[in-house]
């Protein structure tokens, strides 16, 4: 289930790319999943561990893909216990969050309304220990915190 709590909390990764810059694993980037969020999220194609085709800068290393794909590696591979700030991601990322949190218990923060879409989802809202089903609740909610 996918955990949000609004503002900061103590465990929080503020700045999760720079983060993962230090903490990647090369294995991460060959995944199924992560190939499939690069493709999505940056337009890119891994051809290997350290090497990612990018059509804007042409070849890439992990440290050169946006925010937004390192902060769902970190989301996905991640084992610290550390609740990362969702907000370095766009909207484009809120899918694969949601996907994340289907396979793990996943806890974010949110400095921002992140876009979930038009469907039904649960969401447990931290700051108040309450579960949301769609955009329509989840902003009802957050509007008190952002």
């Amino acid at each position: 289930m996918l955990n949000v709590y609004f503002g900061s909390c103590e465990d929080e990764i503020y700045n999760p790319p720079a983060f993962f810059v230090n903490q990647y694993e090369d294995e991460w980037i060959t995944t199924d999943l992560s190939k499939e969020m690069i493709k999505d999220v940056d337009k890119s194609d891994v051809i290997s561990s350290r090497v990612i085709d990018s059509p804007v800068l042409g070849p890439i290393t992990p440290r050169e893909l946006s925010g937004g794909v390192q902060t769902l590696m970190l989301m996905a591979y991640d084992e610290s216990g550390y609740t990362f700030n969702a907000s370095s991601c766009g909207n484009n990322c809120a899918k694969w969050i949601l996907k994340i949190a289907e396979k793990k218990d996943l806890s974010v923060t949110l400095h921002n309304i992140m876009d979930f879409g038009n469907g039904m989802f649960d969401i447990r809202i931290l700051n108040e220990d309450k579960i949301v089903h769609n955009m329509q609740e989840f902003v009802e909610t957050a509007i008190d915190y952002v």
